[in-house]
């Protein structure tokens, strides 16, 4: 039986799971409530079931997430009976005395390696599964689908290791650890088609709905929280908007829409020229380099 291309990808995706359960002793799957690792925690549940997980969730909240997505997380992990690890920036910024990013556009975005890589440490992780796929910022396209980490958490694209016929090496010394993209050759369209396919349910900020926002250098911010505080030069506005990707919510901005079912969202995707980080994530757009300068220095 000749199989479709989503049958094809999801094939792939479990595949690279069972590898990961194979070759490694302590992995972690890395969960957010955001669409792309809800889409990991459905083909584990396909990969792994009726037992369970060969891993834990593990969530870095930076304490400013949009609490649709923190809901989300808490439910799903509550109803699959999945052990759900979740360790906070504010913890990190008070026990390392970290300054925080202050200024108009300040993240807390940046300070989540710094808890990652306490997070692999206190639990000696040495696969922490993602959901970078390669078509969401250029330096996503450089890593292998196993891409190893030094003992510093660094990436090194020079150490990039061939993956020739879906052989995948997971040998690392000591104190290395890898990060594992089972769904690196999907894009954000995959990603969705899927989603329709296998009805997925997903938290409703991802379709349309009225939102307060702050218009601010032409981006949509959200009020939510009172995390971003306006500025005299700041616009409050009400519009209907739903936001392509949920990150944090000092760098992720709405767009404008009016898709609020899977079939319009998808109709949407299909007719937008821009990636969805390209368009909404305020982080990747401070230099041409800055997805890869962040993973260099450990983010994921």
């Amino acid at each position: 039986m000749k199989l479709d291309y989503l049958d094809q990808l999801e094939s792939e995706a479990i595949y690279i799971m069972r590898e990961v359960a194979g070759q490694f002793e302590r992995p972690a799957l890395l969960f957010s409530g955001g669409k792309d690792s809800i889409t990991l925690v459905h083909l584990a549940l396909k990969a792994f079931r009726p037992g369970k997980f060969p891993f834990p969730l593990v969530h870095i909240d930076t304490g400013h997430n949009f609490q649709e997505a923190l809901d989300f997380r808490d439910d799903l992990a509550n109803r699959i009976g999945e052990k759900l690890i979740v360790r906070y920036v504010e913890d990190t910024i008070r026990e390392k005395k970290l300054k925080e990013p202050t200024g108009r556009n300040a993240t807390r975005n940046g300070l989540q390696t710094f808890t990652l890589l306490d997070t692999i440490e206190e639990f000696e992780f040495d696969a922490c599964i993602g959901g970078a796929r390669r078509d969401e910022e250029k330096a996503r396209a450089k890593e292998r689908v196993f891409s190893v980490r030094d003992e510093f958490g660094s990436w090194d694209p020079k150490r990039q290791r061939p993956e020739l016929w879906n052989l995948y090496n997971g040998r690392i010394h000591k104190g290395e650890n890898v990060r594992v993209f089972p769904i690196s050759n999907w894009t954000e369209l995959d990603v969705w088609n899927y989603i329709r396919r296998e009805k997925i349910a997903l938290p409703s900020i991802y379709f349309a709905h009225e939102r307060e926002l702050i218009v601010r250098d032409g981006k949509l911010m959200a009020t939510a929280g009172g995390v971003i505080k306006p500025e005299a030069d700041d616009q409050i506005v009400t519009r209907r908007v739903r936001f392509r990707t949920v990150g944090d919510i000092s760098c992720t901005a709405a767009s404008e829409s009016q898709a609020d079912t899977l079939d319009a969202v998808i109709d949407e995707i299909q007719a937008t020229r821009i990636s969805e980080r390209g368009e909404t994530r305020m982080d990747d757009q401070l230099s041409e380099a800055a997805m890869e300068d962040r993973k260099k220095g450990g983010y994921f």
